[in-house]
Parts: structure tokens; C-alpha cells; sequence
């Protein structure tokens, strides 16, 4: 058959003078005793009528061999197939496939055993490579997927999730010096939450980011109290020092997969559970071999182990805790842990703490969870008026498709209906608002419906963040992230559809707006009587940067800062907190503030106050202190503190000079990723020549530069209080940054509930200190405020 001829081509390389001897003997005997075929093929064995049938042996005039069962004219049952290059297959034939279970064993030397599919891995399997690792575990495909342990000729061991042949998921790494990183896992590096314990008791508790740390994190030093319940992934080795119980319960639940596959074989269940499939014959079988691609010896190598060099005897406080952040794996802030803290954290509120870290600051929503049916509705009815309002040709918008009565309403029984699909949820009535409005709104980003209905309503769950706003609402992420979807008091949704005609014209007339983008307002009315409003954003942090500051800033100070026992990585910051300035491009911050000034002139113009300007920052690794990153793992590693005996200070004084990205002009060729649902132009900079250019970061891609979206800057470090004049600016920290802006929360009016809010406080605090003001003087204050934030060069 074609398929089979397709897979000896793989094998025509290497021909050892051994199998090629053996070849030509049997193929000798072959065609001496027996048939030679229309197509120069020799088969001898058995036939029903005039196609192979029964045991048989067949050889093709390229060489290879089998000898084993055969089924009208297909491989089928056991056999052997040997092919000139000196590589071959013993085990089930089905169908003229290598299908079932078998070993295999490669020209280079490496062996696999286990099961197969279609010619291809799949199932469990052992597989040992030409250098000597060894993987074992389940396969998809030809490659290894889903749980299996990976051990390195060294002696470093990987066990946990896979996906394509490589780390992704939960999954321990032990390297054989006995560092330990438990940690999840992407594209075969650490990638989100984890742990990492050394050698010499020392524990490091963070995220990582492609490799590196990256974030905020705890060390704890050797000897200290460490928090109990640090499971990232369910494939643990012991945090003893030992792996000898994990390591053997691995070995037992992987060798129980391989008992129930062997039982399955010898008591001939397959074929009751598989039906063999009628293909073509008449050529060598061929499939997909991969057995060159072992890992890469460097995701083994790359302990967190310290070089002899460092410094062992230091002495050191052993019980010291202490609070960290990296930036793209360099130490930019130790200081010890507050001693309250710790104590605060101890026993159970140490490990929920711990739990709470591990999910992030968002959950998704499962089978079970209180916002479960809610979600199946909303995807219901997403799918549902998406999927009828896209078939309309696109048209302008008319002062009818505006209003509360322009709506789309349909009731969803659980039996389903004539006009909507049965479904596992509980009865509700849908509705959506100006749904023509919102599908132009949607066109204007370039915001495709399939992609759309897919992002919301594919098979994967909505995730919900696990801290609400202020304001009661609660938030749900797109499983893709590129959208948000909160929650809407009524008031809200009165707003929100009374300034819809102006807020559509003013998206419309200016490309670059900073403004929310809105894409879709529904409607869930569950019985008896329970409505739940929601508004379809725009996420203005889907971005694959790692964003390590946000900021929510109004321009208001009253109970605008945050405790300080509050702030984790999380945390959305306020005004108070804020202790940076941004340097901009001169062209880029005119751009900047034209589009403030317009934005704001609009929701004044509707009379709208408390919005505040969501600020994300990415920092750059300062290239300085990359030299000294080295220094600062091998201390790690030992229990040393860095900031004990590193000999460069983490907090210098002197301004960095080197740049953490580059500008390159957008016309040259490389992909660049642009924003989510961005439509606006180009910004252009000065730094390269007033032209439109893209942002390369390196070891991470380019990225296209527009307005609030992959902006570069430079932040300054400055006192606590940005309003605070700083006397030397010559000994001020300074970073390469990438700024994410946008103005949000935009549906709250100067009503009278805010006019008494601002009589009431105003006897109490200074009236231009606190956020309910007048929409004029809230909408200059903000301005002024962000032109401290974002100052003119000198």
C-alpha cells in the first residue's frame, strides 16, 4: 500500500553489510521457493484465492522484509518487518498498519517499547534513546503527550504533563545535584507558579516566565519555616530530601499501565475493541519515526545550582525570610520579610496563602463551581445572536438599532425549542442589547464573529477572577484572555445604553481612543426572577508580556494608596503607590495627551467621573545586572542571601545607560504581533527618524507599537508620592519599560448620590482630594495628574 511504501523511504539510509548479507540470502531462498508478484514483490506462504492469507513471508524488491500474520492481502497480527537500513519492528499488524503493541528499534540504536497507532507512537510506551534518556509514559501521535517521566543520561529527572514532545503543565524537575523546581510548565520551560527547594534546604516560592524568574517571590533560607502545602502539580517529588516514595509510586502507577496494556494483548481484547481497516497493500510499512528527537540536553543541565565558585561558609541568619522580585531572571528588590508577616502566615493561613498563590489571581470556572450554569448560559446565548445577527449584511447604524428596545429576546428551556438547541443548564431567558451596534463595533476592530464565538463559546471554560471589584461586580476571562466579562449593576446598563450613540461616534472618529472598547451587552434572567447584567470588553493586558505593575489611577489622593499587607503580585495599585515617572517619545506622549484631552472632553461631556487610567508595566531586565545574575543563583542555591554577600548593589545609584529593547523601522521584514482588537495607526518615533516602528524585545519577538499598546518607555524610580519633587535627579533608579494604558470604568454620572458623596466628604477632606467632583474639574485634575506621571523630557 502507499502508506507502507511512504515509510520505508525513512529507512533506506545506513545498510549494514550484516542486513544486507541476510537480504540477499533470503531473498535468494524467496525467489527460489517462492512467487514473484506483477510488481517484482515475492511472497511465500499462504493464500485464500490469489491474495496473501494465513502466515506468510513477504520481501519487496527495495529489501525489506516481513514475516508474520497476514489477512486478506493486510498485515495483520504478529509479525516482523525488517528493513534494509537495519531498523525493525516486532509486534501487531493491523490492517497493513503497525497498530497495537511492539517494539521497535531504530537505526541510531534507540529502542522503543510499547504501544502503537497508525504506524505511529501512541499510548504508553517506553522509549530509549541513542544518548541514553529515557522517556516513559504515554504518547499521542508519535510524540510524547499527556504524563511521563523523562530521565537524562546525567541522572536529571522531569515527571509530570506533556503536550507535543515537550514540558507543558504541572511538572517536577530534580536535577541530580538535588535541586528540585516544582513548578507548571510551557513549550518545555517553567512558566507561572512554582517552587523551587535546593540541595542545601534553602526554598525559593514564585512564578517563572519562559525560563526565568520573573515577579515577585519568597526565599526562604535553610533552616526556615517553610509552608507545608506547596503541590503544584500532583506528580511530586518528597520535600525531605528524598524522592525515593514518589519516585516509586511513579514507577508503579506507570508499571500498572503496562500490566492492564499486556493483559489486554494476551488475552486478545484488542480485537474485540478494534476493528482492523481494509487498506490498500503492496508496499513496505512506513510511519513517522522520531526516535533521534531526544530532549535537548540543556532544559536538563540548567540547575539551579550554584558554580564552586561561590561563597559556602558565609555566615548567614538561618531563620531569614525574604521577599524578592526578578525581572527576566535578575534580582532587582531583596528585602528581609516583615517578621509580623510571617508569623501571620504560619500553619494553615501559610498553606491556604500558599493555595491562593498556586491558582493565581483567576479560577476557571468547572463543573460544579457557583458561576457554572451562569457561564453555560452566557455562551448559549452568545453563540445564539452572534450566530443570527451575522448572516445580516453589514450596514450603517440607525437611531432604531440604539435603545433599550432595540434587543434580541429568546427563552431557553432546558429541552430545547424550535428556535434554540436542547442543553444541559437550567431554563433562562436571554436578551441582548443593540445588537447590530455592538456587531459594528466589533467590525470596526477587526474582531472576526467566528473568532469571537470561539473565544467565548468553544469548549474551554470561562475564568473567573478570584478577587471582585470594589464595586460588587464580578469579573470572567476568555479562556484565550483577549476578552473580559464583568458583571453590570442595573444604573450601569441604563448608562452605558443612553451613551451609546456618542460613545459609537466617538470610537468611530478617532482610531486611537484610549476609551474601553465595549463588544456585546446581555441580559440572564433566571428563575425566580434573578437578572444578571453583563458588558463583553476588550482586554487591554492580553499580551504575551508578563505585566509585573498595574496601577489604577484617578488623579484623586483620598484612599487612593493601598495597604502594605495586601500587595502581592496581583494586587492593582492606586495613585499613592505610585513611585514611578514615565519618559516617553515626544512624539508619542503629544499623541498620548491629544488623545487624553479628547477622551476626556467626551465623558465629560456625558457627565462621567471615577474613571481612572489602567496602567500595566512590563519592566526590562536592566542589562548590568545581568552579570551578576549568575552570582545571585549560586548564592540561592547555597542559602546565602544575595543581599548578604553580593557585591554589587541591587539598589544603585547610578543611571542606566543600556537598553532592554530595540526600534526597528515597521517596514522591515519579521513578523510583528500586534495588539488585541487594536485598529488604530501607528505611532511614529523620534528616536527612529519620525518614521513608524516596531519594538524588539530580546529572546522574546517585535512587537507593533501603537498607542496604550506595547509602548516603550523609560520609568523612573522617584519618592513614594509622584506630586513630591524629587531634589536629585542624578541618583535615580531607571528601567526599560513597556507600557499597557487605557481608560476604564466609565459608566458612573455626577448624579445626586455623587453630589452628596462630595457635600458629605468635603467636610472632612480637602474637596479637590476626593474622587466624586464635578466632571470638569475631575476630567482636568486627571490630565494634570498624568502629565506628572508621564513628564516632558528635558
Amino acid at each position: 500500500c502507499l502508506s507502507l511504501r511512504i515509510l520505508h523511504f525513512f529507512f533506506l539510509v545506513g545498510i549494514t553489510s550484516a542486513s544486507s548479507c541476510s537480504s540477499h540470502i533470503l531473498k535468494s531462498t524467496l525467489k527460489s521457493a517462492g512467487n514473484t508478484l506483477p510488481n517484482g514483490d515475492i511472497y511465500v506462504g499462504s493464500f485464500d484465492g490469489l491474495v496473501p492469507h494465513g502466515p506468510g513471508k513477504y520481501m519487496w524488491t527495495d529489501g525489506a522484509l516481513y514475516d508474520g500474520e497476514w489477512d486478506k492481502s493486510k498485515m495483520t497480527g504478529r509479525g516482523l518487518i525488517q528493513w534494509p537500513s537495519g531498523a525493525s519492528y516486532e509486534g501487531d499488524f493491523r490492517g497493513g498498519f503497525i497498530d497495537g503493541a511492539g517494539t521497535f528499534k531504530g537505526v541510531d540504536g534507540s529502542v522503543y517499547k510499547g504501544s502503537w497507532r497508525m504506524n505511529k507512537k501512541h499510548g504508553m510506551g517506553t522509549m530509549v534513546y541513542s544518548n541514553s534518556d529515557t522517556y516513559e509514559g504515554f504518547w499521542n501521535e508519535g510524540l510524547p503527550d499527556e504524563f511521563g517521566k523523562y530521565t537524562w543520561a546525567d541522572g536529571n529527572v522531569y515527571i509530570g504533563r506533556w503536550k507535543s514532545g515537550k514540558m507543558n503543565g504541572s511538572g517536577v524537575m530534580q536535577w541530580i545535584n538535588g535541586d528540585t523546581l516544582d513548578c507548571n510548565w510551557l513549550n518545555g520551560l517553567a512558566h507561572g507558579k512554582g517552587y523551587c527547594k535546593y540541595a542545601s534546604g534553602a526554598c525559593y516560592i514564585g512564578t517563572w516566565d519562559r525560563g526565568l524568574k520573573d515577579g515577585h517571590g519568597t526565599f526562604y533560607q535553610p533552616g526556615s519555616k517553610i509552608p507545608c502545602n506547596l503541590e503544584v502539580s500532583d506528580c511530586l517529588t518528597s520535600h525531605d530530601g528524598t524522592s525515593a516514595s514518589s519516585s516509586s509510586n511513579e514507577k508503579i502507577t506507570i508499571g500498572l499501565l503496562f500490566l492492564l496494556q499486556k493483559l489486554c494483548k494476551n488475552w486478545r481484547l484488542r480485537r474485540f475493541l478494534h476493528r482492523p481497516r481494509r487498506i490498500s497493500n503492496g508496499t513496505t510499512p512506513v510511519f513517522d519515526d522520531n526516535s533521534g528527537s531526544h530532549l535537548c540536553q540543556d532544559v536538563s543541565s540548567k540547575s539551579f545550582s550554584a558554580d564552586d565558585q561561590c561563597l559556602q561558609d558565609s555566615e548567614v541568619d538561618k531563620d531569614s525570610v525574604y521577599e524578592r522580585e526578578y525581572v527576566q531572571g535578575v534580582l532587582i528588590m531583596e528585602q528581609p520579610k516583615n517578621e509580623d508577616s510571617r508569623m501571620s502566615e504560619s500553619g494553615i493561613a501559610q498553606e491556604n496563602n500558599w493555595e491562593k498563590q498556586a491558582k493565581g489571581p483567576m479560577e476557571t470556572i468547572y463543573k460544579g463551581h457557583r458561576s457554572y450554569y451562569l457561564m453555560l448560559n452566557l455562551q448559549l446565548g452568545i453563540r445564539y445572536t452572534v450566530g443570527k445577527i451575522t448572516p445580516v449584511p453589514l450596514r450603517e447604524v440607525r437611531s432604531n438599532d440604539f435603545g433599550p428596545r432595540a434587543r434580541i429576546k429568546m427563552y431557553f428551556p432546558c429541552e430545547g425549542s424550535q428556535y434554540t438547541p436542547p442543553h444541559y443548564s437550567v431554563d433562562f431567558f436571554w436578551k441582548d442589547y443593540c445588537p447590530m451596534v455592538f456587531r459594528n463595533l466589533r467590525e470596526m476592530f477587526h474582531i472576526d464573529a467566528a473568532d469571537y464565538m470561539m473565544s467565548i463559546c468553544g469548549g474551554d471554560s470561562l475564568k473567573e477572577l478570584s478577587s471582585p471589584g470594589k464595586s460588587g461586580s464580578i469579573f470572567y476571562l476568555s479562556q484565550d484572555e483577549r476578552f473580559v466579562i464583568k458583571t453590570l449593576r442595573k444604573t450601569e446598563l441604563k448608562i452605558l445604553l443612553k451613551m451609546l450613540p456618542k460613545y459609537y461616534n466617538h470610537v468611530k472618529a478617532y482610531d486611537n481612543t484610549l476609551i474601553t472598547k465595549f463588544f456585546g451587552v446581555h441580559r440572564i434572567t433566571l428563575k425566580p426572577g434573578r437578572k444578571v447584567r453583563f458588558v463583553v470588553m476588550g482586554n487591554m493586558f492580553c499580551t504575551e508580556l508578563r505585566i509585573h505593575r498595574k496601577y489604577d489611577l484617578k488623579g484623586s489622593t483620598q484612599g487612593r494608596s493601598t495597604k502594605k499587607q495586601n500587595i502581592n503580585e496581583n494586587t492593582t495599585l492606586k495613585d499613592l503607590d505610585l513611585s514611578y515617572v514615565f519618559h516617553v517619545d515626544k512624539p508619542w506622549r503629544e499623541a498620548l495627551f491629544r488623545q487624553i484631552a479628547l477622551d476626556c472632553m467626551f465623558l465629560e461631556s456625558q457627565s462621567i467621573i471615577d474613571y481612572s487610567m489602567l496602567l500595566g508595566i512590563h519592566f526590562r531586565a536592566p542589562n548590568h545586572l545581568k552579570s551578576i545574575t549568575s552570582c545571585q543563583n549560586a548564592l540561592e542555591s547555597t542559602g546565602i542571601s544575595a543581599e548578604t554577600e553580593c557585591s554589587v548593589a541591587l539598589h544603585h545609584e547610578e543611571t542606566i545607560s543600556s537598553k532592554g529593547f530595540l526600534l526597528v523601522a515597521a517596514d522591515e521584514p519579521g513578523p510583528a504581533v500586534r495588539g488585541s482588537h487594536i485598529r488604530g495607526s501607528m505611532v511614529r518615533a523620534a528616536e527612529g527618524g519620525y518614521e513608524e516602528v516596531d519594538l524588539v524585545l530580546p529572546g522574546t519577538g517585535r512587537f507593533r507599537v501603537q498607542l496604550g499598546v506595547n509602548m516603550p518607555a523609560r520609568a523612573r524610580k522617584v519618592q513614594e508620592d509622584v506630586n513630591v519633587e524629587v531634589e536629585n535627579r542624578d541618583t535615580i533608579e531607571e528601567y526599560d519599560v513597556v507600557l499597557y494604558l487605557g481608560i476604564i470604568d466609565i459608566l458612573q454620572e455626577y448624579n445626586v448620590s455623587k453630589r452628596v458623596e462630595h457635600a458629605v466628604k468635603s467636610l472632612k477632606f480637602d474637596p479637590l482630594s476626593i474622587s466624586a467632583v464635578d466632571p470638569n474639574l475631575y476630567s482636568r485634575r486627571f490630565i494634570s495628574f498624568l502629565e506628572k506621571v508621564f513628564p516632558e523630557q528635558d
